[in-house]
């Protein structure tokens, strides 16, 4: 990777040819962990395949990783198509995926699919000698260095830099959330795709920041969007949740308000009052300023 440090940020390479990596887990069934491959070549990059059985999920997850990217320069890119293949010990194919061609840089590292269910890979007799056998092929594209102000790519829609990480993991956890977008334009992706990021920031805020109008309105332009084509029930479910806990903070502030007037009215005794004053103003307060994630709400 040192001779990519040396190239200036005009110069441009294309690479045609395609690298073919095999990873073999033996004792498959016992391991619980993410586990990485050795690191191979392809192309001019350095990568490795991460394996990560989410159990709770019933999920193999594989993922295609560019390596030691810290010593490559900032703003660096690569598009590389990719196939994932799972074998058992006699190399009879179990699991072939389609081809994907993804963005890589230095703020997406890693991208990768879902493949068979694991309790799937775990019958009885499925793998032979209980071991997996992992290949990827893998043709990187083209190489360049950015500046910062260029528009990449994701999954169809162009998206400035700054937004690159925040697509990126939209559509790791959502893969099909633009399947059915029924609208052309680049221009036009680019806005739609800014009002599901700002809506998404939008619902960090704490419950009691909204009014009864701005979630009205942000439950109408959910719909908007559903009817250009996305798959939004998980934000929806968010909202309503908001929405919930909204109600539930105005309840507890409503609480804290009935408290203080029975303390004018003498109508508790003082020590007894005091704590549960107290008590409701610490829920009150944590709710009204409960902050979440990009991450969270996704």
């Amino acid at each position: 990777m040192g001779n990519q440090m040396q190239k200036s940020t005009s110069d441009i390479q294309n690479y045609e040819l395609q690298t073919i990596f095999t990873f073999e887990i033996n004792n498959f069934s016992e391991r619980k962990k993410p586990m990485a491959s050795p690191t191979f070549l392809s192309c001019g990059w350095e990568w490795y395949v991460l394996v990560d059985p989410k159990e709770n999920e019933d999920d193999l997850r594989l993922y295609l990783c560019v390596h030691n990217s810290k010593s490559l320069i900032t703003g660096w890119r690569t598009r590389a198509s990719y196939r994932f293949l799972l074998l058992n010990q006699s190399g009879k194919v179990l699991y072939r995926a389609a081809e994907i061609s993804s963005l890589f840089c230095d703020k997406i590292l890693a991208w990768g699919n879902r493949t068979l269910p694991l309790s799937k890979l775990k019958e009885e007799g499925h793998l032979e000698n209980n071991k997996l056998i992992i290949k990827v092929e893998v043709k990187a594209g083209e190489e360049r260095y950015v500046t910062g102000k260029e528009m990449f790519e994701i999954e169809g829609f162009e998206v400035p830099s700054s937004q690159v990480f925040s697509v990126s993991q939209l559509f790791m956890k959502h893969p099909d959330i633009a399947n059915d977008f029924k609208l052309n334009g680049k221009g036009l992706k680019t806005a739609y795709m800014n009002i599901v990021l700002s809506l998404i920031e939008t619902l960090c805020r704490p419950p009691l920041s909204f009014s009864e109008s701005e979630l009205s309105n942000i439950d109408s332009e959910l719909s908007e969007l559903t009817e250009a084509g996305f798959k939004l029930d998980w934000l929806k479910t968010k909202l309503e949740e908001v929405s919930l806990e909204r109600k539930k903070s105005i309840a507890d502030d409503l609480g804290v308000q009935e408290l203080e007037e029975r303390v004018k009215n003498m109508e508790l005794s003082l020590s007894d009052l005091r704590v549960e004053l107290e008590s409701e103003k610490a829920q009150s307060a944590a709710a009204a300023s409960k902050m979440l994630s990009f991450s969270d709400i996704i």
